[in-house]
């Protein structure tokens, strides 16, 4: 099969490349399965995504209308993160600053995502060639049958000897490896079902980030449940679980949470079959029923949030107190910094909707510049926090998570009263790589900034690394977005609006603030490791990824610059 350079070389698959290169050649010996891997995901995830664009084989997906099928952005992202994280626990073993634990903990973490990653891409793989069956020679279909079996194998040989090296035991060898390879089947059967329950609603690339991460975060969750029900806190062979589970209050919290409010619909959908057999044509019955509907929603939600959440985690970690109560205690442990810190966010929070939200009505200034007025609101809401308060900021992440979900949860079943409110209030600020039908664009700049935060909770030896999210969305992106957008003549490519004044501009915006920020973080404490020439190379790369690529830039940007401060 014969591919034209152009297609190979394009901007985005480019600067991917260049990234996981990066990350490679950064790589010391002890990691040397783990970059096999890496490197055997980047080839597969490139020659699909080649062949897909190519042909258009994937069309029984109902991706996203305008965006590119990004399966090779998709599909190194989370592996190229968790790899960059080791290799600073790799620096960190080296010098007794952090325990094996830990290194363990993201090890599984690394195999688990890139077992996902694979298993989407020979799914993907078999769906190209199935829709094509007809057309193709039986040495044809031997061929990708061969071919997609070695890459399993080759995978599957490349990952055994990895956990082989960490785990002599066989049972534990064993029990990890299947734990891995569940992790696999459940992302090739999610993957479906997320593109077919929001059709039209995130390409490819952006599922299969969405995919693995969800995978991921939910499986720890099941892995400690497991282990904690099973009494293996002592246990060698779940030292991983183990782990995790020692982690601070705030993780199972916010874990408790999320999963809670993801578990509401599914219950309230399966106790509300009976809502078509309602005469919509009589509007008192109408108005009845919508309050019924809405009852039997907070009701579910309630007993949810206050019995089932808080149970599960006083199961997986020791609480002195009730959750939420811990909570109350925590954030009045510190009144003044914090009680004045939330009064400072709710102040901005107001302030910012009530003047954006008029001009959004009123003004025909383009949405795209409008919502980077809320980039700029996220610096100057998190930048002072992650600085003084960082423990707080992370409970504040997980809170603000929470209400964004529930809001949107509401909003796309149109629970009374709110429902309606909501998807008008919402209406205004999106863009289209938002759908009708399900509205991301604020979480993912949420989750672009809480990321970097959450990971390098642990040790971590960049004091920028956290800063990755603020940096790349806050004053990057919007910087790029608004120079380019008023004196932007030169484009990247002919067919794309990004130019390259907004690309430099960003870039120089955010060195000039990395410039600003690292004397500020060395005067509070922190130990500055960063090398400008890396520093240049994290934000370059970052920048013109943020130029080329069609996904949705605040899903992904964060994590690559994470991912090369970290290296």
């Amino acid at each position: 099969m014969a591919f034209s350079m152009i297609p190979l070389l394009n901007g985005e698959r480019a600067v991917v490349l260049f990234f996981i290169t990066s990350v490679l050649v950064s790589l010391p010996f002890s990691l040397l399965y783990h970059g096999l891997a890496l490197s055997l995901l980047t080839l597969s995830a490139l020659c699909i995504e080649i062949q897909a664009e190519s042909s258009n084989s994937l069309h029984q997906f109902n991706t996203r209308p305008g965006a590119s099928s990004g399966i090779l952005l998709g599909a190194i992202t989370l592996p190229a993160v968790m790899l960059a994280k080791m290799i600073q626990l790799t620096r960190a073993f080296s010098s007794n600053h952090t325990g094996l634990e830990e290194i363990e903990t993201w090890t599984m973490h690394f195999w688990s995502t890139s077992t996902c990653c694979l298993s989407v891409l020979m799914l993907l793989w078999n769906a190209m060639h199935e829709s094509d069956v007809v057309s193709q020679t039986r040495f044809h279909r031997l061929w990708r049958l061969k071919l997609g079996l070695g890459c399993k194998i080759l995978y599957g040989v490349v990952c055994y000897s990895s956990l082989a090296t960490m785990y002599p035991n066989v049972v534990r060898m064993a029990l990890m490896s299947s734990w891995i390879l569940c992790h696999g089947l459940v992302a090739s059967k999610l993957i479906q079902h997320l593109l077919s329950t929001f059709p039209s609603c995130a390409s490819i690339g952006e599922a299969l980030l969405v995919t693995a991460g969800l995978v991921l975060y939910f499986g720890d969750m099941l892995g400690c449940t497991i282990a904690k029900m099973l009494g293996a806190l002592s246990s060698s062979e779940l030292v991983s679980f183990q782990y995790m589970m020692n982690r601070s209050e705030i993780s199972p919290i916010i874990q408790g949470l999320l999963l809670g409010l993801l578990l509401c619909p599914v219950v309230f959908k399966h106790l509300h079959r009976w809502e078509c057999i309602v005469n919509t044509e009589n509007s008192e019955a109408k108005k009845y029923f919508e309050i019924r509907r809405s009852m039997i929603f907070f009701s579910v939600l309630g007993f949810i949030s206050i019995v089932v959440v808080p149970s599960w985690m006083m199961l997986v970690h020791e609480f002195d107190t009730h959750p939420f109560l811990w909570v109350i205690s925590f954030t009045f442990s510190e009144p003044v910094k914090r009680l004045s810190l939330c009064v400072y966010w709710l102040s901005l929070i107001c302030a910012s909707i009530l003047r954006f939200y008029n001009i959004s009505r009123s003004s025909k200034i383009e949405r795209i510049l409008l919502r980077k007025y809320y980039h700029l609101m996220a610096v100057l809401m998190f930048l002072p926090a992650l600085i003084f308060q960082p423990r707080f900021l992370n409970l504040a992440f997980g809170a603000a998570l929470a209400v964004f979900l529930a809001l949107e949860i509401i909003r796309v079943w149109r629970i009374w009263p709110l429902g309606e409110p909501v998807h008008q209030f919402m209406n205004a600020f999106t863009d289209h790589r938002d759908s009708e039908f399900l509205i991301v664009s604020h979480f993912s700049l949420l989750l672009g900034c809480a990321l970097p935060i959450w990971m390098s909770s642990g040790y971590n030896d960049r004091p920028l690394a956290p800063f990755a999210g603020i940096l790349s969305l806050g004053i990057g992106d919007t910087m790029a977005s608004v120079v380019g957008h008023k004196y932007g003549v030169l484009r990247w490519s002919k067919t794309g609006k990004k130019t390259i004044e907004g690309t430099a501009a960003g870039i120089t915006s955010v060195l000039a603030a990395c410039s600003i920020l690292l004397p500020l973080l060395a005067s509070t404490g922190y130990i500055l490791t960063e090398r400008w020439l890396s520093l240049l190379l994290a934000v370059t790369v970052s920048g013109l990824l943020e130029a080329y690529t069609a996904q949705l830039d605040n899903a992904f940007i964060p994590l690559v610059f994470y991912s090369l401060l970290c290296l």
